[in-house]
């Protein structure tokens, strides 16, 4: 078992490569549910999309049976103004539509993590560069996750990147989180902030990096099924996520089939993802 700092988590490395198992097993989800998001498709297609990788790979899901009410999915479906938590059903996807897939995995107890946003078919350009900037502004923050570094300087990161971007809004209520053992864990990780601050970043710390933008104002409501998060204003709404290792080398990102190696490489940050599995 990993021990704590304070309240975080630290993994040694044999239990890191247990979570890269589990951030593969969502990797893989998350490529299945992209191919499998087309016009036409219910978000409950998606999702059992998702609960086939599962099955396949001997996982179990991180999200079924979560929290109160308990969540009745493997996947969260966000469409459009719906930012995080929503709920797969009946809904049908359509030309255009952005749907933010979060899904997550426990392989031998250990949890990985990751969202994505999901063009449908033919996307408004204006919608496309949302996505876009809430991605770069994800990597962004993984490229900060380095050992001898503060916590703050991630979300400080992430901001200053979707800033630069465009006018749009950062979720503040719903940020990032430690993961290990369970998937939500300490520390919080906002997307936002003065650099510097927080806990020092060190070695065998796991985070799930996720921004969350809008093309609007960052207030959000939730709607009557108690779980879905969507826009105040209506505005559409992109959700990117990583979980991300802190290692001596550098970043390791869990849930990217090359471990971040590539987008990290041309941000010019050391990673061990080269040597690893």
């Amino acid at each position: 078992m990993g021990w704590r700092d304070g309240e975080i988590e630290i993994k040694t490395p044999e239990q890191l490569a247990l979570m890269r198992v589990a951030g593969l097993v969502v990797a893989d989800g998350l490529a299945a549910v992209r191919a499998a998001a087309v016009p036409g498709a219910t978000t409950a297609d998606l999702d059992a999309v998702a609960r086939e990788v599962l099955r396949k790979a001997g996982a179990t899901s991180s999200f079924l049976g979560y929290g109160h009410p308990p969540f009745p999915a493997a996947i969260c479906a966000s469409v459009n103004d719906e930012v995080v938590h929503g709920i797969p059903g009946s809904r049908v996807l359509n030309d255009g539509d952005l749907v933010s897939i979060d899904f997550g995995a426990i392989v031998d107890g250990w949890h990985g993590d990751a969202a994505i946003t999901v063009a449908v078919g033919e996307v408004a350009p204006e919608r496309l560069a949302l996505s876009a900037a809430t991605e770069g502004g994800l990597w962004a923050g993984i490229a900060q996750a380095r050992a001898g570094g503060r916590l703050s300087d991630i979300g400080h990161a992430v901001e200053r990147h979707v800033r630069r971007q465009g006018a749009y809004g950062i979720l503040e209520d719903y940020v990032g989180h430690g993961i290990g053992t369970s998937m939500h864990m300490d520390p919080q990780v906002p997307n936002y902030g003065k650099p510097g601050k927080g806990p020092r970043l060190v070695p065998g710390m796991a985070l799930a990096i996720e921004p969350m933008v809008t093309q609007g104002s960052r207030q959000t409501r939730v709607l009557p099924d108690d779980w879905t998060v969507a826009t105040q204003d209506g505005s559409w709404a992109a959700h990117w996520e990583h979980t991300v290792a802190i290692t001596p080398e550098g970043p390791w990102v869990l849930t990217a089939p090359d471990g971040g190696a590539e987008r990290l490489a041309a941000l010019g940050v050391p990673s061990p993802a080269a040597s690893r599995p």
